[in-house]
């Protein structure tokens, strides 16, 4: 592992691993556990739309308790609610699909808090010489979770059959969130200064400095794509190949690829090849969805996701550490990192809603296979809108805020 990453950042990429990997244990077949429940991609879509709402109001609610007061509690809590929401979800089995909005609203809870809480320290923790690097370890490690969380669960679920082998894998993850919230406390706490400033994004999305209304658009654009690919790629996986252990081959493939590309892109893709790499990485986003407008099934599905996992780092990596990297341009703007952060959640927040909002009308008109094809196609171009919005700032030479 990179020098610059000892320490604090080597421990927060290991709390961060074991909240995704037990994410991909369990997460990886919730909407398929819906699914078979209640074969309706309308309800699945307001399942998102509850927890996508819930996780922008946490973040903005959120913010006043990490910046004035401690930070990691809400990191924790984020990683209890976690618990608490698996744990509804085995008490109520089939039952599920009539709570889908309360169930996503405790789920955006959860997820809202841990992430505000793990984007702050991310902050406090790295720096331009090493955000590049972390990101980089950030989806490697994201894809190892991809690689054992859903082939074990899977296989898990395939031999038990029923119900049965969803019960052992959202205790299995349980169990690992028991285990992040432990290490948390070995994160140490850093005092935020300043009162947090409740209207803050607004006022930086109307400032004369243009740089954070560019940066919302681009984020807006990412988040078009991921309000809906998060949960439908999945989904269509295994409606195409009706199990859940081809699932969980999918993703631990798609992963494998993924875990590659990640440490490729963060050892080599530069701060001067932003630009260029996130327009080709976009680009190609686009082009590995042009095989299903012939046939869905699950070969087209992982080129898709093979191709998907290959290119996606070219464009994340400068989504990620440029937004970051505009946080820390100046003292002023470091100080206000806390409310920059859940400007950035509800830039995203903004586009992921209007996404799955997009796909909720469209499926409400025609649910033919073409129609989502056509859907996953055009949603599929977003990223070459955050390419355009940030093109001339991926070039910008930031300070260091150290």
């Amino acid at each position: 592992m990179n020098e610059s990453l000892r320490g604090q950042p080597r421990l927060l990429l290991a709390v961060n691993g074991l909240f995704v990997l037990s994410g991909a244990l369990a997460g990886t077949f919730l909407n398929v556990y819906l699914w078979k429940s209640r074969q309706d991609y309308i309800m699945i879509g307001w399942f998102t739309v509850a927890q996508q709402i819930a996780l922008g109001l946490s973040f903005w609610l959120g913010g006043k308790w990490v910046k004035e007061f401690n930070k990691m509690n809400a990191l924790r809590l984020g990683i209890a609610v976690s618990g608490l929401f698996y744990l509804l979800v085995l008490w109520l089995e089939s039952r599920v699909v009539d709570y889908v909005w309360p169930l996503g609203a405790l789920l955006g809870v959860a997820l809202g808090l841990f992430w505000l809480a793990f984007n702050i320290v991310f902050f406090e923790t790295t720096g331009p010489g090493n955000r590049n690097a972390f990101n980089g370890w950030v989806g490697l490690l994201g894809s190892l979770a991809g690689i054992v969380g859903p082939w074990l669960s899977g296989w898990l679920i395939s031999a038990m059959h029923g119900n049965r082998g969803y019960r052992v894998v959202f205790i299995i993850s349980l169990c690992i969130y028991g285990v992040a919230a432990v290490l948390s406390f070995f994160l140490k706490k850093r005092k935020t200064p300043g009162e947090y400033q409740w209207l803050e994004p607004w006022h930086e999305l109307q400032s004369e400095d243009r740089d954070w209304r560019v940066m919302g658009a681009g984020l807006v654009f990412q988040g078009l794509r991921e309000g809906v690919f998060s949960f439908l790629i999945g989904l269509l996986v295994y409606i195409a190949a009706q199990e859940e252990s081809k699932l969980g081959q999918f993703t631990l493939i798609t992963s494998a690829v993924s875990l590659v590309c990640y440490w490729a892109a963060g050892k080599w893709l530069k701060p001067k090849y932003r630009s260029a790499g996130m327009f080709w990485g976009a680009l190609l986003l686009v082009a590995v969805i042009v095989p299903m407008l012939w046939t869905v099934n699950y070969g087209t599905l992982l080129i898709m996701g093979i191709g998907t996992s290959l290119f996606i780092p070219l464009y994340m990596l400068p989504m990620v550490s440029s937004s970051f990297d505009l946080m820390g341009e100046s003292k002023e703007s470091a100080g206000m990192r806390v409310e920059l952060i859940v400007l950035r959640e509800l830039c995203l927040m903004t586009g992921r809603l209007a996404g799955t909002l997009i796909f909720i009308g469209v499926l409400s008109a025609s649910a033919a296979p073409r129609t989502v094809t056509l859907l996953l196609l055009g949603l599929g171009a977003a990223p070459l809108g955050s390419w355009f919005c940030l093109r001339r700032m991926l070039h910008k030479n930031i300070v260091p805020e150290r």
